[in-house]
C-alpha cells in the first residue's frame, strides 16, 4: 500500500503542530487550500477565544475510544493521527494536548459497543480513520463482526482528499469483503474545489458498489463563505457520485475563531444555494450545539436573524451563544 507521508513542523503554542500531504502541498498556490492547511499567527491572537472542546466530546465520551451522543449510533475514534492538520479542526485541543481525550483501549471500547444494543451504526473517527494501514483497519472491521447488533459503519475521512492514493486496490477489496457484512459508507471532508483533483475522481470511480459515498464540509470565512463557491463543489461531488450530506457551520474552536462565520451570514449564504442548486445536490446545513447537544439545523426558513436558541435532539431549547464581535 502506498502510505501516505506527512510533513510535520512544531511551530505554535498550542502544540497543534502545522502538518500537510506532499499531494496536498502542490496545491499550495490555493488561497483556501493554503489558508485551511499553514499556520497563520491569527491561531495565536484566538488562542483565548472559543472553546478547548466546542461540540462537548468529553461530556459524551464513554471510556476506551467511544464517545456516544445519539441513542443508536457511536462514534469510534480508530486513531489519534490525521495525515493533515486542519487549522480549524474542532478536536485541534483535544488531539495535541498532553491528556488527550482518546486513549488506545480496544476492550474497553469494544465491550462498552457490546453492552448497548440499541447502537446499530459505528462512526469511525479520530484522527482520521484511513491513516491507519488496511491490515489495521481490517482488525477493526472484524472487531466490529464481533458486536452483532452492529449493521453499519461509516469512515469519516480526510485522507482521500489529501492522498487519493490511499483508496487503493486493497482498500476496495477489504470493502467489497465487509460489505456483506455491513452497510458501509464512506464520508469525505472537503471544503472547496480546489481541493477536488483527477486522481479522486478516478479513486471514487473504482470504489465498490458496496460503498456509498458521501461529502461534508465546513462553512470556513475567507475560504469558502460564498454560494458561488459552495455550489461549484457541491454540483462537482453530485455529478461524481458524492452526495452532499453536511455542511456544517464552524465550531467555535479555540485558536481557530478566524474562520467562524456569523451565523445569520451562514443562512443567507445557504438560502442562495437552495436556489442555486436542485434539492438532491444540497447537504443539510446544520450546527453542532454547545455543551454536547448535538446537531441540529443551523437553517431557519423564516428569518435570517438568530434569536438566541436552538431546539436540541431532546426537544429542549438551548442557548447557544454567538461570539461577542466578529473576526
Amino acid at each position: 500500500m502506498k502510505k501516505c507521508e506527512s510533513i510535520s513542523l512544531q511551530i505554535n503554542v498550542t502544540d497543534f503542530s502545522e502538518k500537510i500531504t506532499p499531494f496536498i502541498s502542490a496545491k499550495l498556490s490555493s488561497v483556501a487550500i493554503a489558508r485551511q492547511f499553514l499556520y497563520s499567527d491569527l491561531e495565536e491572537q484566538n488562542v483565548l477565544v472559543g472553546k478547548r472542546d466546542p461540540i462537548g466530546d468529553e461530556r459524551h465520551a464513554k471510556g476506551g475510544q467511544i464517545i456516544h451522543r445519539y441513542k443508536n449510533r457511536a462514534l469510534w475514534a480508530v486513531t489519534q493521527a490525521c495525515p493533515v492538520h486542519c487549522r480549524y479542526c474542532f478536536r485541534r485541543n483535544e488531539l495535541a494536548g498532553p491528556n488527550s481525550l482518546f486513549k488506545i483501549d480496544r476492550e474497553q471500547t469494544l465491550n462498552y459497543l457490546k453492552s448497548r444494543p440499541e447502537i446499530e451504526e459505528v462512526i469511525l473517527t479520530g484522527g482520521d480513520p484511513l491513516i491507519l494501514s488496511n491490515e489495521k483497519l481490517e482488525h477493526v472491521f472484524h472487531l466490529l463482526t464481533e458486536v452483532e447488533h452492529v449493521k453499519i459503519v461509516r469512515i469519516h475521512t480526510r485522507t482521500p482528499v489529501v492522498d487519493p492514493a490511499r483508496l487503493n486496490p486493497d482498500f476496495n477489496q477489504l470493502m467489497e469483503k465487509f460489505g456483506a457484512r455491513f452497510k458501509l459508507l464512506l464520508v469525505l471532508h472537503i471544503n472547496h474545489p480546489d481541493e477536488w483533483s483527477e486522481e479522486l475522481k478516478h479513486a471514487r470511480a473504482k470504489l465498490p458498489h458496496a460503498v456509498e459515498v458521501l461529502s461534508q464540509s465546513v462553512l470556513l470565512k475567507a475560504v469558502n463563505d460564498d454560494a458561488a463557491t459552495l455550489a461549484t463543489l457541491f454540483r462537482t461531488l453530485s455529478l461524481n457520485q458524492i452526495r452532499p450530506y453536511y455542511l456544517h457551520h464552524p465550531d467555535q474552536v479555540e485558536g481557530g475563531m478566524h474562520f467562524y462565520v456569523n451565523l445569520e451570514d451562514g443562512r443567507r449564504i445557504y438560502h442562495q444555494l437552495k436556489n442555486e442548486l436542485s434539492g438532491w445536490m444540497l447537504p443539510q446545513y446544520v450546527i453542532d450545539v454547545a455543551e454536547g447537544e448535538g446537531k441540529t439545523s443551523a437553517y431557519n426558513p423564516e428569518q435570517f436573524h438568530y434569536s438566541g436558541s436552538f431546539i436540541n435532539r431532546e426537544a429542549n431549547l438551548v442557548i447557544h451563544a454567538e461570539p461577542q464581535k466578529r473576526l
